[in-house]
């Protein structure tokens, strides 16, 4: 990728070399590299059956590693699922459930309360940064990422205006970076290209201490936006286009809303390129500082594909064989890819259907690395399939999701059973579906009127498995 002197300066001004904590790294806790894509598919990575543009590095990861095939994300919008991964708690539990904002520029933020896998690896030693978009909380308040466990974050407070990828600032720490390329209408700073270059040189700074980089990339979520080497590369292989017109001057301009893109098309298999080549370079640059062997990299997306900004999952076949898409509790939505890779301790090139979800990744990391686990976590470590000791594995009872937007939503999962309810605000038009997963993933057979007894039975644990929450708003 192209780099030029003055983003690098930028970056080496704003990132001084972090202080060692520890003499040396313990070669019995790893670090740990934890990259979540914005928005991507299941069916988007070519490991994972997309055909018409291909991702050879993250597709690496998995022939190096473990493939999931039945990873599920916290949520099935960004700041509920991320809240998830960093807490540990199902959406009926963690405190952040919703895309609530938080004027002027931010979301609803995190308790100060909270107890984050961040600050559980700070707690045992780990530096801990976050790279990309946020969403947890406006910077200076109880949800700002140094306040909830990270020693170093640069990129997007907002989620909102993460949508645009020449903005106007990003924030390291509580400090808002202006960014002078992007001044009025220019586009000569691309945020994705910032953010990569803060986290590599994290990497540099603390390649002798134990480390956690959560890489949270606004890619490829709206606007679809890439740099002109990587829309060369895809202008006119996916026909017919896909033309997309949005704002592009007035009061609202670069505040959350779209630019408009006449090749969104290309513009999509651009961004999964640049990420693509972004998890390469992450992977290289391991091997280069000489920790690769003794690092996790994990891999995943926060939502199934989303419909915006002229994306057109249908077109590429995003969400693969599953119904739905960012917003809906079926699969689509929520069904994700994941891939573990770790030289010598995961066995390369093997798939597990372990069914998993973003809030085992806590647990699963404390086991690992014997942090502390909070007593109300709702995950279940699955460091034993990492480690190929699938007979050790403890399962779920069930698995739970509620959003708020589109007139309520739940869904839970127990065994193969699926029991998804939409429009529950209003219980003359609450919908009430049931599906085999297992026979029928693609959930198009509801079975509900025959299985009356399967339904009281999730129904009743959908109720229990949620308590209130102060931001529970339908929205």
């Amino acid at each position: 990728m192209k780099k030029n002197t003055f983003l690098f300066a930028v970056i080496t001004l704003l990132f001084p070399a972090c202080q060692n904590q520890q003499k040396d790294a313990d070669p019995l806790r790893p670090n740990i590299v934890y990259i979540l894509a914005d928005d991507l598919g299941f069916g988007d990575l070519s490991s994972y059956g997309q055909q018409l543009f291909s991702t050879p590095h993250i597709d690496k990861l998995a022939v190096n590693g473990l493939k999931f095939t039945q990873h599920y994300s916290g949520s099935t919008v960004c700041a509920p699922s991320r809240s998830s991964l960093l807490t540990g708690q199902h959406t009926g539990h963690t405190f952040i459930r919703g895309n609530k904002k938080s004027p002027p520029e931010g979301q609803y933020p995190l308790k100060a309360e909270v107890y984050t896998l961040a600050e559980a690896l700070q707690d045992t030693g780990y530096v801990t940064g976050a790279f990309g978009k946020w969403g947890l909380g406006p910077s200076g308040s109880e949800g700002d990422p140094n306040f909830q466990g990270f020693d170093q974050f640069f990129g997007y407070i907002c989620q909102s205006l993460a949508h645009n990828y020449y903005p106007y600032h990003l924030w390291h720490n509580q400090e808002k970076i202006m960014l002078e390329g992007n001044e009025g209408y220019k586009t000569g700073q691309y945020a994705p290209d910032l953010i990569h270059a803060a986290a590599m040189k994290f990497l540099d700074d603390n390649r002798d201490q134990p480390f956690f980089l959560y890489y949270p990339s606004p890619i490829p979520h709206a606007e679809m936006f890439a740099p002109e080497e990587y829309m060369e590369k895809h202008r006119g292989k996916y026909e017919p286009e896909n033309s997309y017109t949005g704002v592009d001057s007035g009061e609202n301009y670069r505040k959350g809303p779209y630019g408009s893109q006449p090749e969104a098309h290309a513009a999509t298999a651009a961004m999964i390129n640049l990420l693509d080549d972004q998890v390469g370079e992450i992977v290289e640059r391991l091997k280069q500082l000489g920790i690769y062997k003794n690092t996790l990299i994990m891999f995943s997306s926060d939502n199934g594909p989303h419909k915006e900004g002229g994306a057109d999952p249908d077109y590429f076949n995003s969400n693969g064989i599953f119904r739905g898409y960012k917003r809906d509790l079926y699969e689509g939505g929520i069904r994700v890819p994941m891939i573990a890779a770790w030289e010598g301790k995961i066995a390369p090139g093997t798939t597990t259907d372990h069914p998993s979800a973003f809030w085992d990744l806590f647990p699963t990391v404390a086991a690992l690395t014997g942090a502390e686990i909070p007593e109300n976590t709702d995950g279940i470590s699955f460091l034993p399939t990492l480690l190929g000791q699938e007979e050790e594995q403890v399962k779920h009872d069930y698995l739970y999701w509620e959003f708020y937007e589109r007139g309520g939503r739940k869904a839970i999962r127990k065994g193969d059973w699926k029991l998804v309810k939409y429009n529950i605000t209003d219980p003359e038009k609450t919908t009430t579906e049931l599906y085999n997963i297992a026979n029928d993933p693609g959930e198009t057979d509801n079975l509900a009127r025959e299985h009356p007894e399967i339904v009281d039975e999730l129904t009743g644990l959908m109720e229990s498995a949620r308590t209130d929450s102060e931001v529970f708003t339908f929205q």
